[in-house]
C-alpha cells in the first residue's frame, strides 16, 4: 500500500507539473495536422480517466469536486497566482494521505477484532492458537496439505465489506501454487482442508498483510478466504530424507502417507 501511494502521488505530481508548463505543452488549437476533434476528444477523456484512476489508487477519502476542477483549470491555464503554491502540492497531498493511511488502517483494526470476536461464536467456526478462524465447508476426502506442499485451488479473497479483491474463479481457471509463498494464514489454514473439500478462511491482519496492506487490501485488512482444495502436490524430499525413503522396500513405499493437519 504504502508503495501504491507513493506511485499515485508522483502521477499526480507529474500531471500538475507538466500542465503547468501550459504555454509549452498544452495550448487550445494546437495540434497535429490532420488531427481531427474526435482524436482531441479520445485523448481528453483518455487523460480525464488517467487522472481519476490514479487518485483511486490512493485512500484520499472525500474530495471537492469544484475545487480539483478550479486547481485543475488554474494550472492548464498558466495562472501565476494559485490559491495553492506549486512547491507546496507534493507536499500537501503526502501529508493528507500519509494521514488517510494510518486511519484507514486503525478502522481496519477494529473492524477486524469486532468482527472475529463475534464470528468465532458462529456455529461450525474453530479458532487456532495463532487467531485464525476457519469453516469446513465440505468435507473433502482426500489428503490434506502440509505447509510445505503445492496445492491446486479454486479460490475468492474478499474484505469485510464485501469487496473481492482477488479470484480464481474470475479468471476462470484454477491456480498453483506453494504454500511456502503465501501469507501466514492461508499457509495454516489450508492445511485444516482435504482434497475435494471447501474450507472458508477468517485471517487477521497480523496474519495477512499486516499494517502495510498490499495493492487494493487496505492496512490492518481482515481477510476472507473461499477455497476449494483441488489437489495436492507433496514437497520433494530433502537430500537426507530421500535417501531413507530409498532404503524402505518397494511395497511400503508405494503406501502414500497422509499428512498430518496442523492444529
Amino acid at each position: 500500500m504504502k508503495k501504491t501511494i507513493i506511485i499515485s502521488v508522483a502521477a499526480i505530481a507529474a500531471l500538475f507539473t507538466v500542465a503547468s508548463c501550459g504555454n509549452n505543452y498544452y495550448k487550445k488549437g494546437d495540434r497535429m495536422p490532420e488531427t481531427t476533434d474526435s482524436k482531441v476528444d479520445s485523448v481528453s477523456y483518455a487523460l480525464g480517466m488517467y487522472l481519476a484512476s490514479t487518485m483511486t489508487m490512493a485512500p484520499f477519502g472525500e474530495i471537492n469536486m469544484d475545487e480539483l476542477q478550479k486547481g485543475f483549470e488554474a494550472v492548464l491555464a498558466g495562472n501565476e497566482e494559485t490559491e495553492i503554491k506549486q512547491n507546496d502540492v507534493n507536499m500537501i497531498i503526502q501529508m493528507h494521505l500519509m494521514q488517510r493511511q494510518a486511519y484507514v488502517a486503525n478502522a481496519a483494526k477494529e473492524q477486524g477484532e469486532e468482527f472475529l470476536l463475534k464470528n468465532k461464536e458462529k456455529e461450525g467456526v474453530v479458532e487456532t492458537e495463532s487467531g485464525l478462524q476457519y469453516k469446513i465447508l465440505e468435507e473433502g476426502s482426500g489428503i490434506s496439505p502440509e505447509a510445505t506442499d503445492t496445492v491446486e485451488v479454486h479460490y475468492e479473497g474478499k474484505l469485510l465489506d464485501g469487496t473481492v479483491f482477488d479470484s480464481s474463479y474470475k479468471n476462470g481457471e484454477t491456480v498453483k501454487f506453494p504454500l511456502t509463498s503465501v501469507i501466514k494464514g492461508w499457509s495454516e489454514g489450508i492445511t485444516y482442508a482435504k482434497e475435494g473439500g471447501k474450507i472458508e478462511l477468517y485471517i487477521p491482519s497480523e496474519l495477512a498483510y499486516g499494517r502495510r496492506g498490499a495493492g487494493p487490501i487496505p492496512g490492518n485488512s481482515t481477510l476472507i478466504f473461499n477455497i476449494e482444495l483441488i489437489k495436492v502436490s507433496k514437497a520433494a524430499p530433502k537430500a537426507e530424507e530421500k535417501s531413507k525413503v530409498e532404503a524402505v522396500p518397494a511395497t511400503k513405499k508405494a503406501k502414500t502417507p497422509v499428512s498430518v493437519v496442523k492444529k
